[in-house]
């Protein structure tokens, strides 16, 4: 079996896919079927990588996710991020460069955070202040 492993991060989650193919279409994070992701909400967003290139083009590939860290939002993201650069890699590394390119165009028109991941961390807070930015009210008398 053709696998590659690609990696996702988030703020501080990280998703870790295992594409394996030829497969038979499974996509798993954390062990559970993807349509188990909850808040229910953000379920689409998990969706849009492959329901953007549709069932021909990863019907084939089985897809195992990890992820690790991070609040709910943060980790849907990553998971997000991993999908779409895994069906990239593997068809980069086993299909061929111009299927690869035309999946790229079709993920980085609908939106570029698909393969480029969020590099914003929360900024350390310092001495003087609740928060980074914010500090105590100053007093004269």
């Amino acid at each position: 079996k053709n696998c590659v492993q690609v990696v996702g991060k988030r703020k501080t989650s990280v998703a870790v896919a295992i594409v394996r193919g030829p497969g038979n279409g499974f996509v798993r994070i954390n062990g559970a079927p993807i349509d188990l992701i909850k808040p229910e909400i953000l379920r689409l967003k998990v969706f849009e990588p492959l329901l953007l290139i549709g069932d021909s083009r990863f019907g084939d590939l089985d897809i195992k996710i990890r992820v690790k860290g991070g609040g709910k939002v943060s980790r849907v993201y990553a998971i997000r991020e991993v999908l779409a650069k895994g069906v990239l890699k593997y068809y980069e590394s086993f299909i061929g460069e111009e299927k690869k390119m035309e999946i790229r165009e079709i993920y980085s028109n609908y939106d570029r955070s698909l393969l480029v991941g969020d590099k914003r961390k929360i900024e350390p807070k310092k001495a003087g202040g609740r928060g980074s930015r914010a500090r105590f009210q100053k007093s004269y008398r």
